[in-house]
């Protein structure tokens, strides 16, 4: 089982879905807390549709997004601090609950985790991966749209 990572902070939408299609995922969990974007295509009513048109399934688990101050300490450059912050927050009922979601679902499915980072070190989707894999096994790939 491999479970991947995207960020879409340097891509389109269409070089997103281009590298979806290319690991043959069929659902793209967003794990922003706010899905929202000042990029075009990326907010989710946007995204989703575009995800539809292509093919591709779309869900958002607001619950395994960094709260605001998680989000702070990345824009300010302490991503340990996000990474403390974060793993806090995963820890709570139900950040599990949708974690045990989630490793379910990538058992079934072909999955991508979503959030803006490009650089998967500085985002939360990789605690959320790790966690994944560490319960279920999976091969965590991270996904670079070209």
């Amino acid at each position: 089982m491999t479970l991947f990572t995207i960020g879409y902070e340097d891509a389109t939408p269409a070089r997103l879905i281009e590298a979806l299609h290319g690991a043959g995922v069929t659902t793209l969990v967003d794990v922003r807390a706010l899905a929202n974007s000042r990029k075009p295509g990326f907010a989710k009513t946007a995204l989703s549709a575009a995800l539809a048109e292509a093919g591709i399934g779309y869900q958002h688990v607001k619950a395994l997004g960094t709260p605001a101050e998680g989000r702070a300490a990345v824009r300010a450059e302490r991503p340990g601090e996000m990474r403390r912050i974060f793993g806090a927050h995963l820890a709570g009922l139900e950040p599990q609950a949708a974690l045990a979601a989630l490793t379910d679902r990538a058992r079934h499915e072909t999955v991508c985790l979503l959030c803006l980072e490009a650089d998967p070190a500085r985002c939360h989707r990789t605690l959320v991966a790790e966690a994944v894999a560490a319960t279920s096994g999976a091969t965590v790939t991270h996904l670079h749209p070209a």
